[in-house]
């Protein structure tokens, strides 16, 4: 699997993650703090949009994890 598509499955499951568990209506409340999880991971993947810089890619490629479209 590539890089892009491990970082697209990533934050997917981290925004979601964090919204189950900061949304007061959610099963799997805990805390509203969570949502500020979701705004990081969203900024993340926004700002990496425009400069191409991603950490989780930048992990990925030391791992040896092949880069690449999906």
């Amino acid at each position: 699997m590539k890089a892009e598509r491990i970082v697209r499955i990533v934050a997917g499951f981290f925004i979601l993650s964090s919204l189950a568990l900061g949304v007061e209506a959610s099963p799997l409340f805990v805390s509203t703090y969570f949502l500020g999880f979701t705004a990081f991971v969203g900024l993340n993947l926004f700002q990496s949009g425009f400069t191409s810089i991603c950490p989780l890619n930048n992990i990925l490629a030391k791992f040896g994890t092949k880069a690449g479209s999906c």
